[in-house]
């Protein structure tokens, strides 16, 4: 009787000290599961998921195994757009309420509640400070009273974080604070000169969590009103410089990020700017082949770049798409004979087609073989065809950055590209503006 009283004695301090990571999702029906992730700076690391129940609730128990650091909470897909961070310090339960309307409120973790409500009093205490200016104002005492809160409200929360992993953020965030009085030009001027100056883009912690990503962005697109390509390329340059080349990995990680944002806004200027001061060089350092070749891939698409040429053969007549004359446009399309997406558009492309008499269409097919490739290309015999043997490992796919077949390029006489389209509508809207 004794060993199992004692038994049972030793077990009770196990299961209390056993943490969790739990939540309720808001509305319940919007959710299903809620994955845990290990965040690095290289990515993410899987660790276990959570099903909610009807009350849109779950919990997911933390052992031993499981270190301090920044984790990720993935609640739909895409994931990067579907998540949020959080700091786990090995000792804490994370107890937190999520809505898409409010965001994450912690309920419990002193280390996230301290940092959503540093976050709340820094905004409060900056929206003060864009009052103050917005107004004219030039009170010195206003002034100096201002910025007192603001430094009594950072060395508050830096003490009230003193041992907490949460420290390294604050800290890593502290505001610019004038010594003497700074009209709203002087301010904003080294509010900018010191916007990244504090941070250490070395810390391990720092690069696993969002704040990098945030601060750069915030500082390369927020820091003017309707900034120009001058203004973008200057910020750059300035993050460039404030990241050391002994953390090749992280800059070459930041950098690609902003290079990836200039992309997506179709900004070919800037993407490339990027690419051919910064990246590119990076990429090859880090032997980092994937953004090496996307960059190149870029490059080679962009907007007012000359399509890269490819040998075309009509009929016993070896030519190139460069040699190619008789239209003012051209239509250049991937695609594949055993893509359900191409099937069914093609024949909406011929028909668009046969509306433009200045337009020709090439379609390059990538293949594994040439059966059923040369039965579809019987439909259109006003298309200029090309068999690109091999699928994805054809030397265009990677050339011309083919990720999805179909992908389309419109081009002008010069075979120069005039226009991506995302997708078919996208094509026939472009189209049918210029006929």
């Amino acid at each position: 009787m004794k060993n199992r009283i004692l038994v049972f004695i030793c077990l009770v301090p196990l299961f209390s000290i056993a943490q969790s990571v739990k939540g309720t999702f808001s509305p319940a029906d919007d959710f299903t599961y809620a994955f845990l992730y290990k965040a690095t700076p290289e990515g993410a690391d899987y660790i276990n998921r959570g099903q909610l129940d009807k009350t849109g609730s779950f919990e997911i128990t933390l052992d031993s195994t499981i270190t301090p650091g920044i984790y990720k909470i993935v609640y739909a897909i895409p994931p990067e757009e579907n998540s949020f961070d959080f700091i786990y310090d090995g000792k804490e339960t994370v107890a937190f309420n999520f809505s898409y309307n409010k965001g994450v409120q912690f309920l419990e973790s002193e280390e996230n509640k301290l940092w959503l409500s540093y976050l709340k009093s820094m905004e409060m205490v900056n929206r003060t400070i864009s009052n103050y200016y917005a107004k004219g104002q030039l009170d010195k005492e206003g002034f100096t009273s201002i910025f007192k809160v603001l430094k009594d409200t950072q060395q508050a929360y830096e003490a009230s974080a003193q041992d907490k992993l949460v420290n390294i953020f604050i800290i890593a965030n502290r505001p610019y604070i004038p010594k003497g009085f700074e009209d709203v030009s002087t301010y904003s001027k080294n509010l900018k000169e010191h916007f990244l100056s504090g941070i250490d883009f070395s810390n391990n912690l720092l690069q696993s969590s969002s704040f990098l990503v945030d601060r750069i962005n915030a500082f390369v697109f927020n820091m003017v009103e309707n900034p120009t390509d001058d203004t973008y390329k200057s910020h750059i340059d300035d993050v460039a410089d404030a990241i050391s080349d002994n953390t090749l990995i992280i800059k070459t990680s930041l950098m690609e990020i902003l290079w990836q944002r200039f992309v997506a806004l179709k900004n070919h200027d800037m993407a490339n700017y990027i690419a051919d001061r910064y990246l590119l060089d990076l990429a090859i350092k880090t032997e980092n082949k994937v953004i090496e070749q996307s960059i190149i891939s870029y490059k080679n698409t962009s907007i007012g770049t000359k399509a890269p040429n490819f040998k075309i053969l009509l009929g016993d007549t070896q030519t190139s798409l460069h040699q190619l004359d008789g239209a003012e446009h051209y239509l250049l399309i991937f695609w594949s004979s055993g893509c359900s997406h191409c099937l069914n558009e093609l024949p909406e492309v011929k028909a668009l087609a046969a509306n433009q008499p200045n337009l020709k269409v090439v379609a390059y097919g990538l293949e594994d073989n040439d059966v059923m490739w040369s039965e579809v290309i019987k439909n259109y015999p006003d298309f200029i065809h090309v068999f690109g043997l091999g699928k994805w490992e054809n030397q265009m796919v990677q050339t011309y950055g083919i990720a999805a077949t179909p992908t389309y390029f419109l081009l002008d006489s010069d075979k120069v590209i005039t226009a991506k389209p995302y997708d078919y509508e996208d094509l026939e809207k472009l189209l049918k503006a210029t006929h």
